[in-house]
Order: structure tokens, then C-alpha cells, then sequence
């Protein structure tokens, strides 16, 4: 058994003060956390629980009509209140797609998204992993890669990010907020988490003891309410992680496109922002052969990592799917999910 020592902090200062100290590992709901310990992946020498501090559950709107998130409100409760779905679907239903029901009603804001990732060979402590141990190799690159990266990887990594509700949020440029002894400061999510590059041990940008308070979605995110939809094409029906997922998002003025925003989950090591695709589409007819050229330029520089040259054709498919259904609109209702009984489409509709 690992020992460590447990501080319920009570304030954010007491929380990075305590969460700076070598191997010291934030605690929210640990549904990720908790697992890895357990595993022998993760060893911290202290455990900062940051269940209690005050404030962090709470969804405000701003007097500049941005929406704030505390990193402790609970993933469930965000996607089912009402007034965010309506204005934020596309978040809604990523989050609705991810995990079980008991995990949603547990899991936070916060905690999904330092998510780590789920590559087999990250788990497996008797296998090489440069993430997990750096310098030992990475043994995906040889072994069962067919859901790993197709872009932003290096020859030290090839995982991807598991996420649905990070891939939902860099389409709309949410921002994080994060807390440190030197004070608060803003990350824009697409520069959150790193590609692994030399060193996919360091995985995200922040720094030691740096804490995430809270997830702001930019009040100009609303304009794109209309159209908006997140597609996720997985191994199973139901709770298992993207292979490769969609969030696409539009501003639609007649037949022309006045603004997309479009990311990738499941095709890298963390939420992939299709730029070059973003660009074509402004000025565009939404259309199929716009989409299909859309699709294109956000696949451009894709290559295998393994024996995954699939998720290439996969992700262009997609993207063209899920253009198509942001710009026929955003549903009233939320599709009923993968395999619940409510759906009507035996899971198609949500499921990619």
C-alpha cells in the first residue's frame, strides 16, 4: 500500500500553497484520480481535497454575458440546467455522451479536464510509456494502435485525449481560470493541454500547484446557438471513449456562412481546433461539397501513428456528417442517448 498525506483544504490559497509541494495531486471527485493510484500509475505523496472550497459550484453569468463555471460543478448538473443547454448545446451534449450516468452525477468540470489518457499502454505499468515513465519508450508504437493518433504526434507518444466536454469547449474558445501563488490567470483551452512532442510526461500548461477554478464560455459563443451539434463515433453503444468525435458549431445568415468553429476529439492528444477548416468555410454555402472541403483542410497533415490510417477517412466522414446536422440546426430536445430507451433511432442520432 502507498501512503500519502491527506489536507482538506478550505481556502484556494491554502489549496496551492498545499498543492505545491512535490507529488502533491489535487482531489475532486477522483473518478479518474482514484483509478490511477490504484494502479500504481499516479503515486502522490499528498492528496490537496478541494471538495469544500467555497464557491467553485457555481454556473454565473457575467456582467459582459460570458458564462462561468466553477471547476466543481458536476458534469451532470451542467449539461442538464437548462438555460446553459439552450445557449451552449453543443457542450450539453458532449457531455451527455461521455461516461455512465453514476460517473456524470460525480464527476467535475475541473476534473474533466485534466482528464489523463486511456491509452492501454499508459495504464499497463510493466509496459514502456514516456508519459507515465519518461524515457522508457513508448511500446503503442508497436503494439495495438488502431485508436490512437493520427495528428500531433511524435515518436514518443501517439495517445489521445479522452475528453468529450474539453473537444466541446475549444470550439466555442472557452477560457480556464486558473489560481497560483503568483495569482490568477487565464488559459485559452486550445493551449491548455501540450502535444507530446520530446516530452509527453508534461501534459498540460500549467505549472506546479497552479489549480483550475473555474471554465468561462465566451458570451460571443452565442451566436452560434442555432447551429450547433457534437458527434461521436465509439466501439461501443454506450460509455466508451471516442474514437474519433466532432463538435461543430455555425453562424448561418441566409445560405452563407458567417462563422464555424469546428474541433476534433479522439484524433490527438488533446482537442484538435481545425483551423484551416474554419477559414474555408467562412463566406460558404453550407453545402456538402463545402463541407467535404472543409473536411479536407482539417485532415490535411493527418497521417497514422500505427495501424490507425482508418481514422483519417473516419474523422473526414464525420466532419461532413456533423457540419450537416449543425447547419439543418440544433434541436429542440437533446437526442436521447446511445442504447437508453428513449431513443427512437436505436442511438443513431447521437451516436455519429
Amino acid at each position: 500500500m502507498n501512503r500519502f498525506d491527506y489536507i482538506r483544504a478550505t481556502t484556494i490559497a491554502d489549496a496551492v500553497a498545499a498543492g505545491s509541494q512535490d507529488g502533491a495531486a489535487y482531489l475532486g471527485a477522483g473518478t479518474n484520480l482514484l483509478d490511477l493510484m490504484k494502479g500504481g500509475v499516479t503515486i502522490p505523496s499528498t492528496l490537496v481535497d478541494i471538495t469544500k472550497l467555497p464557491g467553485l459550484d457555481r454556473i454565473e453569468t457575467l456582467d459582459n454575458n460570458d458564462v462561468r463555471i466553477g471547476a466543481l460543478v458536476k458534469n451532470a448538473d451542467l449539461a442538464f440546467k437548462s438555460e446553459f443547454a439552450s445557449n451552449f448545446p453543443v457542450v450539453a451534449e458532449a457531455l451527455l455522451s461521455g461516461a455512465s450516468p453514476q460517473l456524470r452525477n460525480a464527476a467535475t468540470v475541473g476534473g474533466n479536464l485534466l482528464q489523463r489518457t486511456r491509452c492501454r499502454y499508459f495504464y499497463d505499468t510493466a509496459s514502456a510509456c514516456n508519459k507515465r515513465a519518461p524515457g522508457s519508450g513508448c511500446d503503442a508504437r508497436g503494439g495495438d494502435n488502431r485508436l490512437h493518433a493520427v495528428l500531433g504526434w511524435s515518436e514518443a507518444c501517439i495517445a489521445t485525449h479522452p475528453s468529450d466536454f474539453c473537444v466541446a469547449l475549444a470550439a466555442l474558445d472557452a477560457i480556464i481560470e486558473v489560481e497560483s501563488r503568483e495569482g490568477r490567470r487565464d488559459i485559452p483551452i486550445v493551449d491548455l493541454h501540450r502535444l507530446p512532442g520530446d516530452h509527453p510526461d508534461i501534459e498540460t500548461m500549467l505549472t506546479p500547484g497552479e489549480l483550475i477554478v473555474a471554465v468561462r464560455v465566451p458570451a460571443a459563443a452565442r451566436a452560434l446557438t442555432r447551429h450547433q451539434r457534437y458527434l461521436k463515433v465509439r466501439e461501443r453503444t454506450s460509455y466508451a471513449f471516442a474514437v474519433v468525435s466532432v463538435a461543430a458549431a455555425l453562424d448561418i445568415d441566409g445560405r452563407t456562412i458567417r462563422a464555424a468553429r469546428l474541433a476534433l476529439g479522439g484524433v490527438a492528444l488533446k482537442p484538435w481546433r481545425a483551423d484551416a477548416a474554419e477559414t474555408m468555410l467562412i463566406g460558404a454555402e453550407p453545402t456538402r461539397a463545402s463541407f467535404e472541403a472543409a473536411a479536407g483542410a482539417a485532415l490535411a497533415d493527418a497521417t497514422p501513428s500505427g495501424d490507425n490510417g482508418y481514422k483519417i477517412e473516419l474523422a473526414r466522414r464525420l466532419i461532413v456528417r456533423g457540419l450537416a446536422r449543425a447547419a439543418a440546426g440544433t434541436p429542440d430536445r437533446l437526442p436521447a442517448l446511445p442504447a437508453s430507451p428513449f431513443a427512437t433511432l436505436a442511438g443513431e442520432i447521437h451516436h455519429g
